[in-house]
């Protein structure tokens, strides 16, 4: 398959901002990215655009012409809503249109602003990614879906609080160096078996927080790159998208998400690589456990295997499988709409050498973006490498 080039890419800090527009924040990361990859606005083929809970929001519906009016074009657009994947999709459908031929030069990236909307707002905005008749009308929220698919794993592979406490405390490290981190503090395992309670078996520091933001990355066709002198040594390789039920009580396991293993399987194959070709990751920890199941989904690890993964240090920074270097959704922050696109970001720039987390690198090639939808019924998967 032919590569789609990270041009340049960028991201707002993540965190509370209730005082700012979507469009504003967008804009902030979708001129610098721009900036970064030295090209103007008009430059621009198409943009995809990943957002959520914008109507509820900010009462805002069309959102796609916003975002290319935002970055200063009128270039076709589109708003792309998958849940917590949106942008994490607006990233596969821009490698598809560049790879089609139909566009040289694309920017993708997404926005989520929520805290304006109060917790209890964007609970209710957020449950929206559930299934309406079978879980929002019986009280379900996703801290306690989450909750269910940790009992779930518990249940049929083994693990404990401990285990999912080591990730929290793994992805807040990562996080003390990160500027655009929500979530700067260190913490220990005692402060997460003591917070409080959120769904058991889920506290406080097993969930990231309701945050706002913004990410954009620009991509470039192999003979754009060429013919424009991109500084790109980075590209896309390998997009995948896999889905699965709605609602969980249609799935076979709850331990389990295929849709992850679809999407991987898919990225890997137009890579040509395989798992074990993987030097570090960014996924999808909405949640402790949801850092496990996507690995396991992934196939970096065999399923029953990842639940101490942080624990003994493989998934550490300086341990053989780096996973979420910049924090994670954990603590970096999930404005949702943003993260798919923001982990692509993260990705390019640990693998450039330019992330605050680099230096916990060795000679890495090869990265992975995983991006997941509501409990998993979508998901996404870009593989990064090095070509330059």
């Amino acid at each position: 398959m032919s590569k789609a080039f990270i041009a340049g890419s960028e991201t707002t800090a993540f965190g509370s901002f209730p005082d700012r527009t979507g469009r504003e924040l967008f804009a902030e990361a979708g001129r610098a990215a721009l900036d970064d990859a030295g090209l103007p606005p008009d430059a621009v083929d198409e943009v995809y655009y990943g957002n959520f809970v914008g109507t509820l929001a900010e009462n805002q519906g069309h959102q796609g012409p916003l975002a290319a009016e935002a970055l200063g074009t009128t270039a076709p657009s589109r708003r792309i809503e998958s849940a917590c994947a949106s942008s994490g999709l607006a990233v596969r459908d821009a490698v598809r249109a560049v790879r089609s031929g139909e566009a040289d030069l694309v920017v993708a990236g997404g926005m989520e602003r929520m805290s304006n909307m109060g917790t209890a707002g964007a609970t209710d905005g957020l449950s929206r990614a559930a299934d309406d008749l079978f879980e929002i009308r019986a009280g379900v929220t996703f801290p306690a879906a989450y909750a269910l698919l940790a009992r779930a794993y518990f249940e049929t592979f083994g693990g404990d609080r401990e285990d999912l406490a080591a990730i929290a405390v793994k992805n807040h490290d990562n996080a003390l160096v990160n500027d655009h981190a929500h979530l700067q503090e260190s913490i220990v395992v005692d402060d997460v078996l003591e917070a409080e309670e959120i769904a058991a078996p889920l506290g406080l520091y097993d969930a990231c927080p309701i945050s706002d933001g913004a990410a954009a990355v620009v991509l470039a066709s192999p003979s754009y790159a060429a013919d424009h002198g991109l500084d790109a040594a980075v590209a896309i390789t390998g997009s995948g998208h896999g889905g699965d039920t709605m609602a969980l009580q249609g799935r076979d396991s709850l331990a389990k998400t295929p849709a992850t293993r679809e999407a991987a399987e898919m990225a890997y194959d137009e890579a040509e690589i395989g798992p074990d070709d993987i030097d570090l990751a960014e996924v999808h920890d909405c949640f402790t456990i949801a850092e496990v199941l996507a690995l396991e989904g992934l196939g970096l690890y065999g399923y029953g295997e990842a639940i101490d993964a942080a624990a003994t240090g493989e998934t550490r920074r300086d341990g053989s499988l780096p996973v979420n270097l910049s924090g994670g959704l954990k603590a970096k922050g999930h404005p949702v709409g943003a993260t798919g696109a923001a982990q692509v970001a993260a990705v390019s720039s640990l693998l450039e050498g330019t992330h605050p987390r680099s230096d916990a690198l060795e000679d890495a090639t090869v990265g992975l973006a995983h991006n997941a939808g509501g409990t998993v019924a979508s998901a996404t998967v870009h593989v990064l490498e090095v070509v330059a």
